[in-house]
């Protein structure tokens, strides 16, 4: 279940709307979040499928949001690195993303996403590390 009061106040950037981001559920204990976005057939590349940069941006907004679920709106992250990796194309339609908290320390945080579509089957995962800022 989703706490009303940390919805209110989950952040909404452009690519959110760009992406059509729903939150589904979120665990603040565990750093857990799930979301969905809707890939449009103005992301895709020549073969029809989702083009990966697209598909590292949904992990990257699910990424920093398990962050900010865990944390609260006290801090930010900022990604200093990600990998990424391609498992299956993607098809234009819902795509359903995982991230999650694997380790938070005082500056540094470690983290994971996963991006499955309707039936289940994982497109693309990474790891990423990021930097833990005061919010402004």
């Amino acid at each position: 279940m989703i706490p009303d009061l940390l919805l209110e106040r989950f952040p909404h950037p452009p690519t959110a709307e760009l992406f059509s981001q729903r939150v589904l559920a979120i665990d603040k204990a565990k750093g857990v979040i799930r979301l969905s976005f809707v890939a449009t057939g103005a992301f895709l590349n020549p073969a029809g499928a989702v083009q990966g940069g697209i598909l590292v941006a949904m992990l990257d907004d699910t990424m920093g949001p398990a962050l900010w679920v865990m944390n609260g709106e006290e801090t930010y992250s900022a990604t200093i690195d990600l990998s990424v990796s391609f498992l299956a194309a993607a098809k234009p339609g819902l795509l359903y993303g995982e991230g999650r908290v694997v380790q938070r320390g005082k500056t540094i945080a470690f983290l994971e996403a996963q991006l499955s579509d309707p039936a289940g089957r994982v497109v693309a995962r990474s790891t990423a590390s990021a930097r833990i800022a005061k919010a402004r």
